[in-house]
């Protein structure tokens, strides 16, 4: 039997990396997966992967910041389950530079995704959590909303505030049974994150802040996503887990 056996579970951003592999994780541990990304061809080949192995998993394009799209995205899980077991909100992304120099454009497309986005599928999302009975919400923050990191203080404010919205979340939420948690990633090799890896010091330099000295792979974070999804941390709301090789840790 798998840990999520008859779960119904949504992931955002699931056409690659962490969403990918979260996604395809709890697909092989007994759960139904709606996998949505705002590149739906992206979305399919993850969806196609997970019934490839035996899984169940549809696919949907959706772009976290259009209301329209998120809106769209829940009335596809009404129709088809009625519920949500599980819902992941891990859609993001990153524009790097100083922040001396950062647009206002550049700032509202951050924090369109990164917060607003995450703000509206947790609200949207909620009343599906809540016929569950046993309803988790897992959000994507990041080491980086408690560590600084030139060029990345878009990123780190959003990534900030979501780590805030979880804990708030926990409380208001906890009356109906949806547990509230964050996952915190250090340095994850995906898309994502792979020009800045590529950087010989850059890489070096986030390397010595690790103290297992070597950078994490998406199923590490999919695993920690398990853990939250299941019945093994029933008793756990308003955490915040690294998944970050130590780093946040280490001085």
């Amino acid at each position: 039997m798998g840990r999520l056996d008859d779960r119904i579970a949504l992931v955002t951003g699931a056409g690659n990396g962490i969403g990918a592999a979260v996604a395809h994780c709890f697909a092989s541990e007994g759960a139904f997966v709606y996998v949505t990304d705002v590149d739906g061809d992206a979305a399919e080949r993850t969806a196609a992967s997970i019934r490839e192995a035996g899984g169940q998993a549809t696919a949907q394009a959706v772009d976290v910041s259009r209301g329209q799209d998120v809106s769209a995205m829940f009335r596809t899980v009404e129709q088809g389950h009625g519920r949500l077991d599980v819902l992941v909100n891990n859609a993001g992304l990153n524009v790097r530079g100083d922040f001396r120099h950062m647009s206002d454009a550049d700032w509202v497309r951050i924090r369109e995704v990164n917060l607003d986005g995450v703000v509206r599928v947790a609200r949207d999302g909620f009343e599906l959590l809540r016929r569950s009975g046993r309803g988790s919400l897992i959000n994507l923050s990041s080491i980086m909303a408690s560590r600084g990191l030139r060029q990345l203080a878009g990123y780190s404010a959003t990534k900030g505030a979501v780590s805030a919205l979880t804990r708030t979340l926990a409380v208001e939420y906890a009356p109906f049974n949806i547990r509230v948690n964050a996952l915190a990633p250090g340095f994850i090799e995906t898309a994502l994150t792979a020009r800045v890896l590529r950087n010989p010091a850059i890489n070096k330099a986030l390397l010595d802040r690790t103290p297992l000295r070597r950078f994490g792979s998406p199923d590490e974070v999919a695993r920690a996503a398990l853990f939250f999804a299941s019945d093994d941390s029933a008793f756990i709301t308003g955490a915040e887990l690294a998944v970050d090789g130590g780093m946040a840790a280490a001085l």
